[in-house]
């Protein structure tokens, strides 16, 4: 959440900001220092004492962090009473009317740990780091996230205990990564990622298939005791899959070619990540290091075990990729027409039939597609319902097109096509009408909003606007009104005036909150754009009477 400076008042929930503000004025910030130009750190006490880093860009907060335990907004109490201190001179805030003197401008943090490594000796930071590796086990974590590198002992294994042991430390003692923990796993996860893009440009291939196959196991596993709700988690392993695609395409050495295909069926066999779209993606990833047919039989194989039918729909159209690669045509044929209930492999099918003007071939399977579909998949007849109107479109039979169209027009979800224009362009003039309140006649007992959507398109495309405003009076909100107002405010703007006040005064009634004030006024102002500017007066003066204790209501009627 970016956060200008001048408008953070206005972003962040009151409750919060009051609370941030009385962290402020209560002296709360027992540090604050600028690390670098625009980045800032303070230290803020409250039930213990949290650490808050900001960024600031163009006088907007970009980025902001509190390592406390609140999760339920993106904005905590100690940020906000952050952001004050860093706009007390902006909000007059200064507590004190006495003067005081200025402090002298103390050095940047940044440049504080510049000039004290110019003196600090090798030996002492050898010991400092020794020292502090043994009693804080994130930051000996993050040292050997970022230099781990260096050892010439690396593994799988290596870097697989390396990011265990961050993510048990982000654990704690209940053994789960809260949603504030996991900044702590990002920032410490990161340099792997750095380090593999490295290894990768220096041609250290066995690296990266290490840190990837790595990081994969581990934040796969890690899905199981962690909050994800960021993508976080998902973040490091679809990275870890992408360092694995970039290896496809170099020139490896024959070795660790074998060793990453052999590890993609291996992981894929023992379903180390079922129940996750990466499970069948190892196998997409061992595809791109092969050549040769008895490897592609591997895979095919492996294929033939998934079970579920979106997963098998996935793993037919993969096999048949594979086929085409590796097998000869008459085996594919003959693959392809004992799935073509898939519906990638029968659309694909159709797309090559349309494309060779084998126009009889796309009627069929279109045809056998509602067939087959039409029951319990009605979203994909539709599919081929669309296929259909296109082929009597191009061979002009208008007697197909109407009954092609109107099935279209009127089951319209997932509409490819404008189909109320396709039938006007082929329904004589005088039959036109008729037709029309056929359709409104047979959908009208349905009395869902699907049709009721449709009824209305009919009756702005007709400019039938007596048959609309009634409409509206049936399905009567503010929202409706305001939805159908560019279409009836030249014949019925007195009556939409009438319609939003007696909506808003009750709205007004039921609900409060500044959020439900706002709404209310916005409609106040379309009022006014009708021509209501009496009506709105007088609704004004009935909720000054009505509600003078609601403050918030008060101060929104005065931007009407």
């Amino acid at each position: 959440m970016k956060i200008p400076l001048n408008e953070f008042e206005q972003l962040i929930e009151e409750k919060i900001l009051k609370r941030g503000l009385s962290y402020f004025k209560g002296d709360a910030i027992t540090d604050f220092s600028e690390i670098s130009n625009g980045e800032y750190e303070a230290l803020v006490s409250g039930t213990e004492e949290y650490t808050i880093q900001l960024k600031v860009s163009n006088n907007t907060i970009t980025e902001h962090n509190c390592d406390c335990p609140y999760d339920m907004g993106p904005i905590c109490k100690h940020i906000v009473a952050v952001i004050f201190h860093l706009q007390q001179d902006e909000l007059e805030l200064n507590q004190l009317n006495i003067s005081k003197p200025k402090k002298e401008k103390t050095k940047s943090v940044a440049q504080q740990v510049k000039e004290l490594l110019k003196v600090i000796s090798h030996k002492e930071l050898i010991e400092f780091v020794q020292e502090n590796s043994k009693k804080d086990k994130k930051f000996r974590n993050y040292f050997l996230a970022s230099f781990g590198h260096l050892s010439q002992n690396q593994s799988k294994e290596f870097y697989q205990k390396q990011i265990h042991s961050i993510l048990q430390s982000a654990a704690g003692r209940d053994g789960w990564i809260g949603w504030s923990d996991m900044k702590y796993v990002v920032n410490t996860s990161e340099p792997f990622l750095e380090n593999a893009e490295k290894y990768l440009a220096n041609n250290n291939f066995e690296n990266v298939f290490f840190i990837s196959t790595a990081l994969l196991e581990e934040m796969t596993e890690a899905f199981q005791y962690g909050d994800d709700s960021n993508g976080d988690l998902g973040y490091f392993v679809e990275s870890a899959m992408e360092l694995l695609s970039k290896l496809a395409r170099e020139k490896l050495p024959k070795v660790l070619k074998e060793k990453i295909f052999k590890y993609c069926i291996s992981s894929f066999n023992q379903r180390l990540f079922d129940g996750w779209d990466w499970h069948l993606r190892m196998l997409h990833i061992a595809c791109e290091f092969i050549d040769k047919e008895s490897d592609a039989n591997i895979i095919l194989s492996c294929l033939d075990t998934i079970n579920g039918e979106y997963e098998r729909e996935r793993a037919q159209s993969f096999k048949l990729d594979l086929l085409r690669r590796f097998k000869d045509e008459k085996e594919v044929e003959k693959y392809i027409e004992k799935h073509i209930s898939n519906s990638s492999i029968r659309t694909e099918e159709i797309e090559k039939a349309y494309k060779n003007k084998d126009f009889e071939r796309v009627i069929k399977l279109s045809e056998d597609g509602i067939k087959c579909d039409e029951k319990d998949k009605p979203g994909l007849a539709k599919d081929w319902y669309d296929w259909l109107l296109k082929i009597a479109l191009v061979q002009n039979d208008t007697i197909k097109i109407i009954e092609y169209a109107r099935f279209r027009l009127i089951n319209s979800f997932g509409a490819t096509q404008d189909y109320y224009q396709i039938l006007k362009d082929n329904i004589e003039d005088e039959d036109w009408h008729p037709f029309l309140e056929e359709i409104i006649k047979e959908i009208t007992p349905k009395n869902r909003w699907t049709y009721t959507g449709l009824i209305r398109k009919i009756y702005i495309k007709e400019e039938w606007w007596d048959r609309l405003f009634l409409m509206l009076k049936q399905n009567l909100s503010m929202e409706n009104i305001q939805q159908n107002e560019q279409y009836l405010s030249k014949n019925y703007s007195s009556e939409l005036i009438e319609l939003y006040k007696e909506r808003i005064t009750n709205y007004v009634e039921k609900y409060v909150g500044r959020n439900h004030y706002q709404t209310a006024c916005r409609y106040l102002r379309r009022m006014k754009k009708l021509g209501g500017n009496k009506q709105v007066d007088e609704l004004i003066e009935l909720f000054k009477k009505q509600y003078p204790q609601r403050k918030a209501l008060m101060d929104e009627l005065t931007r009407v």
